[in-house]
């Protein structure tokens, strides 16, 4: 048993659980009563605000707790209270184990009996406490045992007697295995526990699965983070300051600005006064190298309310670190103070001087589940869950973080030690949509993926391609039927050629990033990275060309259906092409594609789920993942399920045979002399399957030869890992773009804060098309999705030109913005650059030509 923190008895057991709550969750029935488990009875004690006056706290002799009828208002609401009742000091306040969290923080409920004990005459039948509110400090209730129970508990079961009471331990008492005394499980709150249990009305698995991905996509790893500076921070202190190098310096983003202590040696510091209820999840300090005795060399980092600041971590800064360095990490806490107390300079410096603070950081409400965050406008992307009550979906999510939770803890054992061995993870396929959820899942992935690397090879091969051919070719692939202009074909041949005696297996680290160089004939570039992506942008358009009214140049796939059904929201969608049998090509698709998960590197491919899923082992159906590739033809076969005889014969009388029409456009028969057999009303049915194991399998040897290639490159237990969606994004990046999340991957360089040129830029891309915003990514960095990091500079050469054409360097992703008149002006003119110039111009100075 390899080693995880669990013992084998309690592994085993939790395996048993997952295998229940699988089936539970992919039949839609109730799940066990471990995962749905609250306690009947909790003790809380009072934890009073550690930033409130020490002479008040230590004298309040008693507190006074605001009972609700319901969990209260969000943040910024208001509603009365119906009661109070009075906790004396030092005492414990008995309550259900019923938790609920909304936007105004977590509330834990009293029954009838316990409210009694505090207040009578309230009539009340319940009443819920905030127990820790979001984005204030305030008192808390914490849960604890009090003395009088461990007391009583001891003299009546033991010293050693520890009760259960959580979810976790009833989940190991009931399906693990114990040897001698078996502990207690406290008593259940059979009410809390049924609102669990029950199943909401017309849920299905494809709810819980669409509810994993908004619960993904509204975590911390996908939640937007835009000026953290300005949105969380309330203010900065300083120690003290040199003239002219003050603490606005350090917030400024400014690269030529900084701010310089001016006191005694060893007593500089930083302190940064948060908003109310941000959380700092990094924290850099920007360093100035240009003299070295100003450069930290150790710092401290302490936190918590002004009074009472608490040692969180120390750094030692590296000698040879010049840029950002983290100094904190991971806070899962609001903290109202953080300072930064500089120990040592280097050199034995006795001033300190810092270019900028910068932080990641999120307020505290968008981190903890709560149902302030099911709001209808959130919920518009997800359309199984839109309508569904706040509260469902808020106890169905905790169910599902429960289960991912115990996932986590024995995910380790499911997956093989190696590539020539099994894992268990085969026998829990329901559990792979809940993986986006997973802490685990990116480090085993990450490991996986290392520990079958291989050296790349010295020297890059040097491949020898025209695209002015290949050009032509895109314009009338007819008059080529061979394709061997084309740039896939001109990549293919190339690297089997005689001449290029090295075999590229495409398991190389993440790090090799270029893996060939290529000479584009009669083109002025130098590939130093450049020229490389833009012919795997070059290969994905002949692929899967993105506009819709240009001729497909390969063979490889056919324009689905619904590119010509003007009714349909997946219209640009490509499938294997049923009549290509070239499949050593295809396994070199999928050796590509295996190549881009590996690195960062991206093969744009508009393939729908129905193919994604099955080169990623997941299974298909008809009613999920065909409509996608032909949406007409599943609402024809629904209508024909339902039709009445009379009907069916208006409709069809004796026209309709055994036979169908696939992808490519060819006509097979279903069953022997299928095209002169007619189906009858009684026989629809059968003919139904038939059309459907016909269509669904229809490239069924092209995309085994591709995930024969992905294979190669990428071991089997990765794609136990990965959702189709996480692949497709691997491999993809993110098929939509917006100017929002554009930005994200833009940094700004000697600009000024306030310089026009940025605003017009800035302007003009706010007018762009997802599909304009595609074009810019590949005119500067070579790729047409994201993540990719661009770095816009003031173009130079022009200081003082208005409206020029702007450049941009793919190999380093840069971009050189010129002046514009206005932003007008500059969205023309960039727009009209990014569809239009196709060479890398800035790569190879041409005056040297």
């Amino acid at each position: 048993m390899r080693s995880g923190g669990e013992t084998p008895h309690r592994v085993l057991g939790r395996l048993r659980f997952l295998l229940q709550c699988s089936e539970c969750f992919r039949r839609a029935r109730e799940l066990p009563d471990a995962l749905c488990y609250v306690p009947r009875e909790v003790q809380y004690k009072i934890c009073k605000d550690p930033s409130a006056p020490s002479a008040a706290a230590a004298a309040a002799a008693r507190s006074l707790l605001s009972v609700w009828d319901s969990p209260g208002p969000a943040r910024g609401g208001k509603r009365a209270a119906r009661t109070t009742i009075e906790v004396r000091k030092g005492g414990c306040l008995r309550a259900t184990g019923e938790e609920y969290c909304n936007g105004a923080g977590l509330w834990v409920k009293l029954s009838k009996e316990q409210l009694e004990e505090y207040a009578s005459g309230h009539g009340l039948t319940e009443g819920w406490l905030l127990a820790q509110r979001f984005g204030e400090e305030g008192d808390k209730l914490v849960p604890v045992n009090s003395v009088e129970k461990i007391r009583w508990q001891q003299q009546a079961l033991g010293v050693d007697y520890k009760p259960a009471a959580s979810w976790e331990q009833a989940v190991d008492l009931t399906y693990s295995v114990h040897l001698g005394g078996k502990p207690r499980l406290a008593e259940q709150d059979e009410a809390a526990v049924q609102k669990f249990r029950s199943v909401p009305p017309g849920w299905s698995y494809d709810h819980d699965v669409e509810l994993a991905r908004f619960l993904y996509d509204h975590s911390e790893r996908e939640l937007p983070h835009g000026d953290c500076i300005k949105e969380h921070l309330s203010s900065v202190e300083v120690s003290s300051q040199a003239e002219d190098c003050g603490a606005a310096h350090l917030t400024d983003n400014q690269a030529y600005t900084f701010w310089e202590s001016c006191g005694l040696q060893g007593q500089h510091w930083v302190r940064l006064n948060m908003k109310k209820g941000a959380i700092v999840k990094k924290l850099w300090l920007t360093l100035d190298g240009h003299v070295g005795s100003f450069v930290p060399r150790r710092v401290a980092v302490y936190g918590g309310a002004p009074n009472r600041l608490q040692h969180l971590r120390t750094v030692l800064i590296h000698e040879s670190s010049y840029q950002d360095v983290c100094i904190l990490r991971d806070m899962k806490t609001h903290l109202p103070v953080l300072e930064i107390r500089i120990l040592e300079c280097r050199d034995k410096g006795h001033e300190v001087r810092l270019r900028g603070i910068k932080m990641k950081s999120f307020w505290e409400w968008d981190l903890i589940l709560n149902t302030g965050m099911f709001q209808p406008a959130r919920l518009v992307r997800y359309p199984l869950l839109e309508g569904v009550d706040t509260d469902v979906l808020y106890r169905r999510a905790v169910l599902i973080q429960r289960f991912v939770h115990l996932l986590d803890s024995v995910l380790c054992y499911l997956i093989p030690f190696s590539e020539d061995s099994t894992g268990a993870f085969s026998a829990l396929r329901t559990m792979k949509p809940f993986l986006l959820l997973s802490k685990q899942t990116t480090a085993l992935i990450t490991h996986c993926l290392q520990s079958s690397e291989t050296t790349p090879p010295q020297t890059q091969p040097k491949l020898y391609l025209n695209r002015h051919l290949a050009q032509e070719h895109r314009a009338n692939p007819a008059l080529d039927p061979s394709c061997r202009n084309a740039i896939f074909t001109q990549l293919y041949e190339s690297l089997r050629s005689s001449k290029n005696n090295q075999t590229l297996n495409y398991r190389w680290p993440m790090t090799y990033s270029q893996w060939w160089e290529c000479d584009f004939i009669t083109e002025g570039i130098i590939d130093n990275g450049g020229g490389f992506r833009d012919s795997l942008s070059d290969v994905s358009e002949e692929l899967c060309p993105s506009s819709g009214d240009v001729p497909v140049p390969l063979p490889f796939f056919v324009r689905t259906s619904n590119q010509g059904n003007s009714g349909s929201d997946t219209r640009d969608m490509y499938v294997p092409n049923p009549s290509c049998e070239d499949f050593p090509k295809y396994e070199w698709i999928g050796q590509l594609i295996g190549a881009a998960l590996r690195s960062k590197e991206l093969l744009t491919l508009a393939l729908p789920a129905l193919v994604w899923k099955q080169l990623a082992g997941e299974e298909v159906s008809w009613s999920k993942d065909f409509a996608a590739v032909d949406s007409e033809l599943v609402k024809l076969l629904e209508v024909l399920e339902r039709v009445d005889r009379e009907a069916f014969e208006f409709m069809f009388g004796r026209e309709l045979t055994y036979t169908i029409v696939l992808s490519d456009q060819r006509m097979v028969e279903l069953i022997p002399n299928g095209s002169s057999t007619v189906v009858r009303y009684e026989d629809r049915k059968e003919f139904i399957r038939l059309v459907q194991k016909a269509r669904l399998e229809e490239s069924k040897e092209q995309i085994a030869a591709m995930r024969a290639g992905l294979l190669r490159v990428v071991p089997q237990l990765v794609l136990d890992l990965l959702t189709w969606q996480h692949l497709e994004k691997k491999v993809c990046g993110d098929p939509e773009i917006t100017v929002a999340e554009l930005r994200r991957f833009i940094t700004f360089e000697d600009f000024p804060s306030d310089d026009i040129r940025v605003q017009n830029f800035l302007e003009a891309l706010n007018n762009f098309t997802s599909a304009d915003l595609s074009h810019f990514l590949k005119f500067v960095t070579g790729r047409s999705r994201l993540p990719v990091q661009i770095t816009v500079y003031p173009e130079m050469s022009n200081v003082d030109a208005l409206d020029l054409m702007p450049l941009a360097s793919t190999c380093s992703c840069s971009f050189f913005l010129p002046r514009y008149s206005s932003a007008k002006a500059c969205e023309e003119l960039l727009r009209y650059a990014v569809y239009n110039c196709m060479s890398i111009e800035t790569d190879r100075n041409p005056w040297d030509e």
